[in-house]
């Protein structure tokens, strides 16, 4: 079993990614992508054609496997420590792949938006769908804490494939639209999540580049 993660250091789908791998302490080698330069663009897009990050490489069995979420899945099929990622139960699987859905769809999504209009020329720049990011996030922001009043992690008291997408949607989205005091199980669950060792290095590995973050 031999992985290869094609990535970018801040790209909040790549974090999720790396906390899963670091999590499971599965061995792999990083392939920084540049898809500014012509021949590593070239070589990425032979892999992945829509050239999106992470791309999860299994070199042992020459096999691709793009999107975070079902690349973490593939791990938990290939790797006895990445299986804890999803739990046993039907049902409780159900619910983290739920939550994994919620983060990626209702925090990472809008906070892309937001981030993505800053970094637009002003002229281009999309008022409406920035206001609509904002108020998804705050509903997303008010059904996240009424949920973590219940358990320690997204789902229950085990960290989870769920865990991995609500850190770096959390992190980021904090950035963009802060977690108030009103959202203490919130802005615990972020501290948590900040301090757990697999999300802690990927921060310590980011924060070279994080000046590249717009704002």
């Amino acid at each position: 079993m031999s992985f290869e993660l094609y990535y970018h250091p801040l790209a909040s789908y790549c974090w999720k990614t790396l906390i899963a791998l670091y999590e499971a302490e599965i061995p792999f080698e990083k392939r920084l992508v540049d898809l500014a330069d012509p021949s590593q663009r070239v070589a990425f897009l032979e892999l992945t054609p829509l050239g999106k990050f992470p791309l999860l490489r299994d070199t042992a069995r020459n096999r691709c496997i793009p999107e975070s979420s079902i690349g973490i899945e593939y791990l938990a099929l290939s790797a006895p420590s990445a299986a804890r990622l999803l739990p046993s139960s039907p049902e409780l699987a159900l619910e983290v792949r739920a939550r994994d859905r919620f983060f990626d769809l209702y925090v990472m999504e809008p906070m892309a938006k937001i981030v993505e209009d800053i970094l637009r020329p002003a002229a281009a720049r999309d008022a409406r769908g920035v206001a609509d990011a904002h108020a998804r996030l705050d509903t997303a922001y008010g059904i996240a804490e009424r949920f973590l009043r219940a358990s320690g992690w997204a789902v229950g008291n085990d960290f989870s494939l769920a865990d991995c997408s609500a850190a770096p949607a959390l992190f980021y989205a904090n950035k963009v639209h802060p977690l108030t005091s009103a959202l203490p199980h919130c802005r615990a669950y972020l501290a948590r999540l900040e301090a757990r060792p697999s999300f802690a290095r990927v921060l310590r590995e980011a924060e070279p580049y994080m000046s590249m973050f717009p704002g």
